[in-house]
Formats: C-alpha cells, sequence, structure tokens
C-alpha cells in the first residue's frame, strides 16, 4: 500500500467511524504512550526483562506498530503533510549522508 493510499485510509475511517480528529496534542501524547507499548514488548521479548507472571494482556508487536502508524498517518493528515513525498525526501537525505558512514563503521563488521 502506498503512504499516500494509508492516509486516505485512515481519514475516511475517521470521518466514518472517529468523529473527528483527536486534537494534534492528545494524537501527539497518544503516539508516546504507543511507542511505549512497543518498547515494552521488545524488552519483554527480545530484551532482558522478563514477563510479568500475571500479564493477562495479548501483546502483539504487529498491532502495536500500528497503532503508531494510524497515528503518525493522523498527524500527518492533520498537518497537511504528505507522508509519502517526505519519506523519499528523506531516504535521499539519509542515502547522501549516511552511505560512506555505515560502510566504515568497524561496529557493523
Amino acid at each position: 500500500m502506498e503512504l499516500k493510499s494509508l492516509q486516505k485510509l485512515v481519514h475516511n475511517w475517521i470521518v466514518d467511524h472517529g468523529i473527528r480528529y483527536f486534537d494534534i496534542l492528545t494524537n501527539t501524547i497518544l503516539l508516546s504512550e504507543e511507542v511505549g507499548e512497543i518498547s515494552r514488548i521488545i524488552a519483554r521479548n527480545y530484551g532482558e526483562q522478563s514477563k510479568k507472571k500475571n500479564c493477562r494482556k495479548s501483546e502483539d508487536l504487529g498491532e502495536e506498530l500500528s497503532d503508531v502508524l494510524f497515528i503518525i498517518a493522523c498527524l500527518a493528515n492533520q498537518t497537511g503533510i504528505d507522508l509519502e513525498k517526505s519519506f523519499y525526501k528523506k531516504l535521499k537525505k539519509k542515502e547522501i549522508r549516511d552511505h560512506d558512514r555505515h560502510y566504515n563503521n568497524q561496529k557493523l563488521k
């Protein structure tokens, strides 16, 4: 799926089911919360932290990553940003800036 299509899909969902967008501040706080949930899952499943015994909540990393993507699309829609255009612009910048840097990084060898 193209990012433009994703942004349109999120917008249509908001209009059809969400009544309206939460304000930008609320969405930013929700984004922070969702990133924290991703961090918790990764710390417990891939890091050194153990899972809590009484943890009944199902931990689905894909679902939490999707929550972040949804909120990012909301924020982009609210601020008039074309994520696809911005992403390719950023990728080009990183290609120029980081090409040799990573090849010469001894930590990655």
